[in-house]
């Protein structure tokens, strides 16, 4: 038990710049105390205890604001960052050195008593504050979910998903071999993660744009073989709606 206290302090200290010492990620991290009070839930909960356990689970809903189920399976060296309005299913697994920010909820979307109804996080996952994750599917190893997305389908390892619903922007097909601190990013932001969305609308665009200029060039054509055509009277300004999409 006091080798993964250990453990926990000394990821949240590396990977919160804010936290200066041991004792005050002790006393001042409700994400820290709210792992901790999970343990006792879970140990209650596996032998027997199913009321202490989620008495455990409620008192530190009080004292921390993160509501995690007794019945969840929870990783070494998981960092619940903030955490107020955290919450975290029954049977919702957390792997090794997942990273969940404030306002996150790993929920399921099935009534079925005793069935796996919530997400699976594997190791190195960082979900962004407000994101929910809602089903019984896998986020991959080193995947980045960023805040306020709503994921309903799994995610690759190694991928970036945002949006509502949630969209894959980025895919690192070597993350699953380089899950670790290199990978990091706070909040689930990825730099140079453009939105593939974006990407085909601006495709669009220009694709329109070289449309209009043929048909000026055929309209040309047409008219010094003395044929009368109607040209159009407004011309596509991809500027102006390029200016939108971003």
């Amino acid at each position: 038990m006091f080798s993964h206290f250990r453990e926990d302090i000394a990821s949240i200290i590396k990977k919160d710049p804010a936290a200066r010492n041991a004792w005050e990620v002790m006393t001042c991290y409700p994400g820290f105390q709210a792992i901790v009070m999970h343990r006792w839930a879970k140990w209650c909960w596996t032998h027997g205890l199913k009321w202490l356990g989620r008495f455990i689970s409620y008192i530190a809903r009080v004292i921390t604001g993160i509501e995690i189920h007794p019945g969840s399976t929870i990783g070494r060296r998981v960092f619940i960052d903030h955490g107020f309005g955290v919450v975290i299913g029954e049977t919702a697994e957390i792997g090794d050195d997942c990273t969940i920010y404030q306002g996150v909820t790993l929920g399921g979307t099935s009534l079925s008593r005793g069935a796996k109804r919530h997400p699976t996080l594997e190791p190195g996952v960082i979900v962004g504050a407000g994101a929910k994750v809602l089903g019984s599917f896998t986020i991959g190893a080193g995947a980045k979910i960023g805040s306020n997305s709503v994921v309903l389908k799994p995610v690759p390892a190694g991928a970036t998903a945002v949006g509502n619903p949630a969209h894959i922007v980025k895919k690192e097909p070597s993350a699953t071999d380089q899950v670790g601190d290199s990978l990091f990013s706070a909040y689930g932001v990825t730099q140079s993660s453009d939105d593939p969305v974006s990407k085909v609308l601006h495709k669009l665009i220009d694709h329109a744009v070289s449309q209009q200029e043929q048909i000026e060039k055929l309209t040309a054509a047409i008219s010094c073989a003395g044929i009368v055509c109607e040209q159009a009277t407004e011309k596509l300004n991809p500027e102006q709606i390029n200016s939108l999409v971003e």
